[in-house]
């Protein structure tokens, strides 16, 4: 938003955008929209369903419809087809895993002003989740992955590739979706013990269990063997948790599984070298500063500086689309 477009409305309506922002998440921790499906109910209906106060969900009931996420005819509401596809858990295309992990981030900005003091998180996201949050987590970047990774998968030349490492892939997605588009690859998800029964559960989803493997790693921690050898590494979302050092460290372990020729593939929210932009990169880094001990989002130069250090060439941007300022860099083995 350029300065003459800021005045008291416009940022008495960027502050209290949060509002919009609880009530979706509302809506969805209630499962209110998987309540109703393809039905009509009064607030009352509903309340007596879920053991609630006819009072209390008839506003929120009432405040959805304004938003229109509900449709509301008379005294009934129901599902538009958007909040049919989206919004109901029995929907393949439900995406309330990745809205119910944006509520549990809540509390964490509420206490921006402790993070942004100390520079310091306020809490720690992998040791402070619950299993609830956790499964939020999980499903929510399985929601975010899916609805990117055919974009991504066009947009990457995998052709020449037989072999693939998906370094700290969690479920496999984008491991999934390159060997769907490119018949001759084979991949391996190298990340955390406990991702495991999820990626497994993915991949047979998917009907890939000949194809996209799952290896207990961590990307910190632990090295690679003489074994580990690749065409390509692909290293989605998974820098902008760590420092700038541990950042490096983990793009030349990745640097060196690879053959000589090989693609390194990085998928970021990419920032500007000025910092300040995109936006929604630079709102990331402080959703970072609030949870992690270093982490943020990086820029194209950084990233890129750190794949020269780690013998990579040919180093470039490849953009999809995305209108999250999130874009893939690609350097080759030397």
């Amino acid at each position: 938003m350029s300065e003459d477009q800021w005045n008291p409305g416009s940022l008495m309506e960027a502050s209290g955008a949060y509002w919009k922002s609880c009530t979706i998440h509302t809506g969805v921790k209630l499962g209110i929209f998987t309540l109703l499906g393809g039905e009509a109910l009064t607030a009352r209906e509903i309340a007596d369903r879920i053991h609630g106060n006819p009072r209390g969900l008839g506003i929120l009931l009432n405040a959805l419809s304004a938003m229109d996420l509900l449709a509301k005819n008379g005294e009934t509401f129901s599902n538009p087809p958007f909040a049919l596809k989206y919004l109901t858990r029995e929907s393949p295309d439900y995406i309330g895993h990745i809205l119910m992990h944006h509520h549990h981030l809540v509390s964490s900005w509420e206490r921006l002003d402790e993070a942004a003091l100390a520079g310091a998180p306020v809490r720690h996201e992998q040791k402070d989740r619950g299993k609830e949050e956790q499964e939020s987590f999980l499903l929510g970047m399985y929601n975010n992955a899916s609805l990117s990774a055919p974009d991504v998968a066009d947009a990457v030349d995998l052709s020449g590739c037989a072999t693939l490492l998906d370094l700290g892939g969690g479920p496999g997605t984008y491991a999934i979706q390159f060997c769907k588009k490119n018949p001759q690859l084979r991949a391996w998800v190298y990340d955390l013990a406990g991702t495991e029964p999820f990626a497994v559960s993915i991949i047979d989803k998917h009907l890939m269990g000949d194809r996209v493997g799952f290896v207990p790693f961590d990307f910190i921690s632990h090295s690679f063997t003489d074994a580990d050898r690749f065409d390509a590494a692909w290293l989605s979302h998974i820098l902008h948790g760590e420092s700038e050092a541990q950042a490096r460290s983990v793009i030349a372990k990745a640097s060196a599984t690879l053959h000589p020729g090989g693609k390194l593939l990085i998928h970021e929210f990419i920032l500007e070298d000025t910092k300040d932009s995109p936006l929604f990169p630079a709102l990331f880094s402080l959703n970072m500063l609030a949870v992690t001990d270093h982490g943020r989002a990086y820029s194209y130069s950084e990233l890129g500086t750190m794949m020269e250090q780690s013998g990579l060439t040919a180093i470039r941007r490849i953009d999809y689309g995305s209108p999250k300022g999130t874009a893939v860099i690609e350097g080759i083995k030397a």
